[in-house]
């Protein structure tokens, strides 16, 4: 599949690259992309979440009124989860919502993700991407030359750096990550993602 570089300013470049069909030009495998995005999403929970059952509530340990005789139901405690004031009846309790994937499924479902964005028209390749200073202006700038300024974005770099991550990381529709750090959810989740000419080379050979 060959791609057309541009420049920061969203301008053609006479450059064109070829991206690995191995990567951005298979079928996508649907199920693959949701376990992927259903693990991401899980691993981000706290899982702290809890409320109190019977036995943690304060109160009276008194029985309210006799067994027999009154003509409604018995009741025993004011704690009791049927009544007001009482402790939850099977309430959430603390756990911990992580779990696991093979390593080659994960593989499928970036691949998977990057063939649909390739598919749509959701890729854009940069023939180079440096700040020469970390100013959130300069980056809106980059934003408004690939028209751009009003969608999510990712961007996907070879290396980190700070310079750009400290331009963007004002933009709440902006994120910046490099070839080795980068997700299903995160892929999908933006409008468009972009790509340096050297992240291609290396996203290629971690997913190959």
């Amino acid at each position: 599949m060959e791609v057309k570089l541009v420049d920061v300013k969203g301008k053609a470049t006479s450059a064109s690259m070829i991206l690995a069909d191995e990567v951005f030009g298979i079928e996508p495998n649907n199920h693959a992309i949701y376990l992927d995005v259903k693990q991401h999403l899980a691993n981000r929970r706290q899982g702290t979440h809890k409320s109190k059952e019977r036995a943690e509530i304060s109160g009276s340990t008194r029985k309210i009124k006799k067994q027999k005789g009154t003509g409604g139901a018995r009741a025993g405690s004011v704690k009791s989860g049927t009544r007001v004031g009482g402790g939850r009846i099977f309430g959430p309790r603390p756990r911990n919502y992580h779990f696991k994937l093979n390593i080659k499924l994960k593989r499928l479902a970036r691949k998977s993700a990057f063939a649909y964005k390739a598919q749509h028209d959701g890729l854009i390749v940069l023939d180079s991407f440096n700040m020469a200073e970390a100013k959130t202006k300069s980056f809106k700038a980059v934003l408004e030359g690939l028209k751009l300024q009003d969608e999510k974005v990712l961007f996907i770099l070879a290396e980190a750096t700070d310079n750009v991550y400290l331009a963007a990381r004002n933009l709440s529709k902006v994120k910046v990550v490099t070839a080795d750090s980068f997700n299903t959810y995160d892929i999908l989740n933006a409008k468009k993602v972009v790509l340096v000419k050297e992240a291609v080379e290396k996203i290629e050979n971690i997913l190959n």
